[in-house]
């Protein structure tokens, strides 16, 4: 199909922009931002849990995650990230998946890996203007109180990657 023949693709319904304008914006304004996080996990008397944090600003529920530093790797950014945001101690694990979506800046890409507590799971953020709390909930209950659609499906899938490979490791 020729470009005249195409429809126009809106980066956001109904905001009119069409996809290939938003693409030489972006693309002018420097690249792609890069981000990590994590799926932070800890063992509790309810069983197996996941940490959600609370975002202000956005008034969203999300994973803890945020922008890569220069010179770090996307592995240190997950962890100093989830630190920073949560206060927690952590250990990483196995990467856990990631998204990409299209910001009012430019296009972003989040990775992020499976992390264990290590010690207190007490929440204690260090800038409370940015994350103002954090609930500890079971993968189903994190699934339904996620904000956005990108992080549901990050969860879900690498559950079903993660057993999948906890399977194989037991059979073998």
């Amino acid at each position: 199909m020729q470009d005249a023949d195409r429809p126009p693709v809106h980066a956001v319904p109904g905001d009119g922009e069409d996809l290939d304008e938003v693409a030489r914006r972006d693309a002018a304004r420097g690249g792609v931002i890069q981000a990590a996080g994590g799926l932070v996990w800890r063992n509790s008397s309810r069983g197996r849990e996941i940490a959600l944090i609370h975002r202000p600003g956005y008034d969203d529920w999300t994973l803890p995650k945020g922008k890569l530093a220069n010179g770090e790797t996307w592995q240190e950014c997950a962890v100093r990230e989830v630190e920073e945001e949560t206060g927690l101690d952590v250990r990483i694990g196995e990467f856990a998946g990631g998204c990409t979506y299209l910001t009012k800046r430019a296009p972003k890409v989040v990775l992020y890996w499976h992390m264990e507590v290590e010690g207190s799971t007490r929440f204690a953020g260090e800038n409370l203007a940015e994350v103002d709390a954090l609930e500890w909930l079971s993968a189903e209950d994190a699934r339904r109180r996620l904000t956005h659609r990108r992080e549901r499906r990050v969860l879900a899938e690498s559950l079903i990657v993660h057993s999948a490979g906890r399977r194989r490791r037991q059979s073998a």
